[in-house]
């Protein structure tokens, strides 16, 4: 089914419990947008949560595949069956190949504010450098690691005693609001420019 000017169509890619996935998907503005949810652990969290709200799920597991190369075509071809315009990602632990994404439009959240602390330990990297503050990026995502074009940040307090849980709770406190907000936005710029361009042909 192809997107329209009052749909587009989002695949979430998440790995772990899905409380970003709960997220996105309890956002009235964003629920109706989103087509399917696929991991990379079947079983995990976040695919419940999914069928939960009648959203689609799939499962492209590493193990089950002779090689990372193969797993990436493998989940390139489950996102494609959804025909997305916007990939999210939202807790997805795995790094994608440079044909994945050059194909779809993806974008991330990452617990901190980049450039600063790129990569998977960015709060206890942020703790062990005696920051004041870490934060909240979303992101395009390039071929690098956390280096895609910044969309949205907002910066959390670093309090004195805090280690890596308690960090993160205030962290994912910023960051479901910030996504929401931020996938929202893209949508809805979405919309604008296919109407803008649909009024230009007729």
């Amino acid at each position: 089914m192809p997107s329209t000017p009052e749909r587009s169509r989002i695949v979430v890619l998440a790995s772990g419990s899905g409380t970003t996935v709960q997220a996105l998907l309890d956002a009235p503005e964003l629920r109706r947008h989103i087509v399917a949810v696929g991991t990379d652990r079947p079983g995990c969290r976040a695919v419940d949560r999914a069928r939960a709200a009648g959203v689609d799920t799939f499962a492209v597991a590493l193990p089950d595949q002779p090689d990372r190369a193969a797993w990436n075509r493998a989940l390139e071809a489950a996102i494609a069956a959804h025909e997305p315009d916007l990939v999210v990602l939202a807790g997805f632990m795995r790094i994608l190949d440079v044909g994945v994404v050059q194909r779809f439009r993806i974008v991330n959240t990452h617990p901190a504010l980049l450039p600063a602390f790129p990569g998977a330990h960015a709060l206890r990297d942020a703790l062990a450098a005696g920051v004041s503050h870490t934060g909240v990026t979303v992101h395009w995502v390039d071929e690098g690691v956390d280096t895609g074009p910044i969309l949205a940040q907002v910066a959390v307090p670093v309090e004195p005693g805090d280690d890596e849980d308690s960090l993160r709770a205030r962290v994912q406190a910023a960051e479901r609001p910030l996504y929401v907000r931020t996938v929202t936005g893209l949508v809805a710029r979405a919309a604008t420019a296919a109407t803008t361009q649909k009024g230009a042909r007729t």
